[in-house]
């Protein structure tokens, strides 16, 4: 490896070390000893065991539930026991930004947490930070330090040439308007056809009711997984229809895209539209699988028989359904909580790649391209 006079040094906390791994033996260098611990107190401990003076410094950190504050506060510690211990510059590499659900304010009193995370990471020390997929990328303005949004599109494609059968009869597929960008640029790199789902809430409807003087009964709580920008308050709302507003799907293979999971609830109901309008089978290709514990525990206890290629038999006896995620977030134990359901992409190739390639000097735009990898 071309050395700039300071070499790579790789640290982790607790949230993901299975990709550090990986990232680490991709490049051909050991993990910097690091160890990360609470206090009795609850308070967080950092204790690098190896100099970073004058070094090239990147921490790989993706928070992710149940401890995405506690995840948070080890990479902010790292960074700033980094500065301290004058590291020639600091790199954050966050797969899954924290609080990007959180990216303005769409109602009174609502704070921007994801611009309050930028200004931490800043505060901290941080010199650079590289991320994937963020849930809106305008974020990247939140930063006055150089940001790179790396995008898993290449890894998606690489998948669906490889692991679905007869792609090439597929239709992408976005859940709602919000996603529409991701999902048609994924559908012109294929050469596929493209189908958006229409989402109505209920709310929209009560709002709508209650102009005519007619009670309604409150909606019932669920949680967004959707690319829409009108996430932030969906944990106040529930989905009371979907209807597919373009594109046929009719005898053929229908792959969800989206850039984040939590509840699975958008998911299961564009995937219920697509049964209803005749796809064949059906895919969803998720960017962040953050995925409650509730949600995995409703996963494992659905009907599932494997067909082949462990793709399961989900919903009825006609549409295969197959979730799958990248391993920004470790997955370990949701795979083995919803029995071979959840299917999971390799990102480590990309961001080892552009660990290097920033190291180095050289530009990571390459990264981008769909045949790179």
């Amino acid at each position: 490896m071309h050395q700039t006079g300071n070499s790579i040094k790789l640290l982790t906390g607790n949230s993901h070390p299975k990709l550090a791994e990986q990232i680490a033996a991709r490049l051909g260098i050991p993990l910097t000893p690091c160890h990360v611990s609470k206090f009795l107190s609850l308070e967080t401990s950092v204790q690098i065991h190896s100099s970073v003076r004058d070094e090239d410094v990147f921490i790989i950190q993706s928070p992710s539930p149940p401890a995405i504050n506690d995840h948070l506060m080890e990479l902010l510690i790292m960074i700033s026991a980094c500065k301290t211990a004058s590291a020639k510059r600091i790199t954050a590499v966050i797969p899954c930004y924290p609080y990007a659900r959180q990216d303005k304010k769409d109602k009174s009193r609502a704070p921007i947490t994801a611009k309050l995370v930028a200004n931490l990471l800043a505060v901290a020390g941080a010199d650079h930070v590289i991320t994937m997929d963020l849930h809106a990328s305008q974020i990247q303005g939140f930063f006055d330090i150089p940001v790179d949004n790396l995008f898993s599109e290449p890894s998606m494609m690489t998948y669906i040439k490889q692991e679905i059968p007869d792609w090439k009869n597929a239709i992408i597929v976005s859940p709602d308007a919000g996603g529409a960008k991701r999902a048609t640029a994924l559908a012109d790199q294929l050469n596929l056809d493209f189908a958006l789902i229409n989402r109505k809430r209920r709310r929209d409807l009560s709002a709508s009711m209650s102009q005519l003087h007619i009670p309604t009964v409150p909606p019932t709580p669920a949680g967004s997984d959707s690319g829409s920008t009108e996430d932030s308050d969906n944990e106040h709302a529930a989905d009371d229809k979907m209807e597919l507003l373009v594109g046929d799907v009719r005898g053929r293979v229908a792959i969800l895209i989206d850039d984040m999971i939590d509840t699975g609830h958008t998911v299961r109901l564009a995937a219920g539209v697509l049964q209803e309008s005749g796809a064949k089978e059906v895919y969803a290709l998720i960017s962040h699988g953050l995925l409650s514990e509730a949600t995995m525990e409703t996963l494992k206890d659905l009907p599932v028989k494997n067909l082949i290629v462990s793709v399961p038999h989900w919903l009825l006896a006609a549409i295969d359904q197959l979730w799958i995620v990248t391993n920004s977030i470790d997955q370990t134990e949701r795979e083995q909580a919803c029995g071979g359901l959840l299917h999971t992409i390799d990102i480590a190739p990309v961001l080892a790649e552009s660990i290097r390639r920033t190291h180095n000097g050289e530009s990571i735009s390459a990264l981008f391209r769909p045949d790179y990898f």
